[in-house]
């Protein structure tokens, strides 16, 4: 009886992150790996620099199409772009679906080269950049399965993850 408890314990025991939310199709882009930048007007990712985020997939979807043509600028085709903005499977809008860690935020001034603006475009799957705030992303992983709560939030909010959830 014993290791019965200890089993239900153990599938129930959680971890609480920090969590972001995103739009589609800019969630499943930064859990398949191919943006490692993130945009935003506000410096929300300062306070959890250095620390794993979980992505929470928004229930309305990016408004503009720009994303699709700064990923053909990059070389993809219509079916990569497919892909790469598709969420994994089981996944859906309203859920947490995913962990990304993130790096060092820095404010994108109209000084940056013409070069380096496209390199950072490209990585943010976004364009223009000028006077947003900057995050570096990277390691992004799906969650085994996914997390459903009642809402997202702007900014940061916490969740409690599933330890049984988070990948390996």
């Amino acid at each position: 009886m014993p290791a019965r408890r200890l089993k239900l314990d153990m599938a129930t025991a959680t971890k609480t992150l920090p969590c972001v939310s995103y739009r589609q199709p800019y969630a499943a882009l930064v859990l398949n790996g191919v943006k490692t930048i993130e945009s935003r007007w506000s410096p929300i990712y300062s306070e959890v620099c250095e620390k794993t985020v979980a992505v929470y997939v928004t229930w309305k979807e990016w408004e503009g199409v720009e994303w699709r043509d700064v990923l053909k600028e990059r070389g993809m085709s219509n079916e990569e772009i497919t892909e790469v903005s598709a969420l994994a499977y089981g996944m859906m809008r309203g859920q947490v679906v995913g962990v990304v860690d993130v790096g060092i935020t820095w404010k994108c001034s109209d000084e940056s080269a013409a070069k380096q603006m496209q390199q950072l475009e490209h990585a943010a799957v976004l364009r223009p950049l000028t006077d947003k705030y900057l995050t570096e992303l990277s390691n992004p992983r799906w969650l085994t399965c996914p997390l459903e709560i009642a809402r997202g939030q702007k900014g940061v909010f916490e969740v409690q993850v599933p330890l049984h959830a988070l990948p390996k």
